[in-house]
């Protein structure tokens, strides 16, 4: 059964799929995590990962992969590391590249279709650790690249299972969709934090493009004029053909969980993949009122509980998934 009705129930409210969208991130409890520990992974092209983890160091391990512009602050990873930490997991948030804090130290920086880098963390947890990875959860870009890797792989994973959340599936689309109506002030405010990093890690070395940010108004001008030549893509064309992730779902071999809101503001409707490109092995579950990485359940409660944490506890412990 590739495709499900969630049931998730929404906070009453919050109506819409902005409103649901822009709670968490505005007002969701971000508990602290004293015991937090560090890793910094050094690659061979020179550059580096931070990795962060909470939990008993034997126990089995889930890796989290933020969205665009994620790190440690955003709303679901201090709930999810602590979270998954009490329910007897070792949990690791990997920092994609310049994302921790600190630039990157190449040219080059991160993108939704960078499963290389992903694949290093896996191997270096595997080979540091003694062990692999148990399962691997991904929000909204980092959704893409689980998704695209896992497709990848195939059988050779080498993972247990895993989530994805609020995927963009189509990257073109979704760059279209993010420059439409109110859709524009999150494509606004993560542009903003973009150009904010491109500034400073090009005051502390020489930029090989030559470019106005200031004439940079879109994720489609910036993937063109940044992200494509940063990362040897023709376009951002080429980059959003070769990097969505719907081509590569129907070569998933791991049990798989893709949660998505009908009417996340980030993509259209159309862009969710249909019944007969998902393997038997993937389960699509698809809510109303649940926003982009929102998902806030419907309580009395002023924080109200998130349907994303109580569906990976719940998805990590299923023997047989359907």
């Amino acid at each position: 059964m590739p495709v499900m009705e969630s049931l998730f129930r929404p906070a009453w409210w919050l109506p819409g799929a902005h409103l649901p969208t822009l709670w968490p991130s505005l007002f969701r409890h971000r508990p602290p995590l004293p015991q937090l520990m560090k890793e910094r992974l050094e690659l061979p092209d020179g550059d580096f990962l931070d990795l962060s983890w909470n939990g008993n160091p034997t126990a089995p391990i889930v890796l989290l992969l933020h969205g665009l512009e994620g790190n440690l602050h955003s709303h679901y990873a201090r709930p999810l590391l602590k979270r998954l930490a009490e329910a007897g997991y070792l949990a690791c948030m990997l920092h994609f590249r310049g994302c921790s804090g600190e630039p990157n130290r190449l040219p080059r920086s991160y993108h939704s279709g960078d499963t290389a880098d992903l694949q290093t963390v896996i191997r270096h947890i595997r080979d540091s650790r003694g062990r692999p990875v148990h399962a691997i959860i991904g929000f909204s870009l980092g959704g893409n690249v689980l998704l695209k890797w896992l497709g990848e792989q195939g059988a050779d994973a080498g993972i247990t299972r895993a989530m994805a959340v609020s995927v963009p599936f189509l990257l073109d689309q979704a760059a279209d969709r993010l420059n439409q109506g109110f859709s524009r002030v999150y494509q606004k405010h993560l542009l903003n934090s973009m150009k904010r990093k491109y500034r400073e890690k090009f005051s502390r070395m020489p930029s090989p493009l030559n470019i106005d940010l200031n004439q940079i108004n879109s994720f489609r001008e910036y993937d063109e004029q940044i992200t494509a030549p940063l990362h040897g893509f023709a376009g951002a064309d080429d980059y959003y053909q070769r990097c969505s992730c719907r081509q590569f779902i129907p070569g998933i071999r791991i049990p798989t969980l893709i949660l998505h809101d009908r009417h996340d503001p980030f993509m259209w409707p159309q862009t969710v993949p249909g019944d007969q490109e998902l393997p038997e092995n993937v389960v699509l579950e698809l809510t109303r009122g649940g926003g982009h990485a929102g998902f806030v359940c419907n309580t009395t409660l002023p924080h109200g509980a998130y349907w994303t944490d109580r569906r990976l506890l719940e998805w990590l412990e299923e023997e047989n998934p359907s």
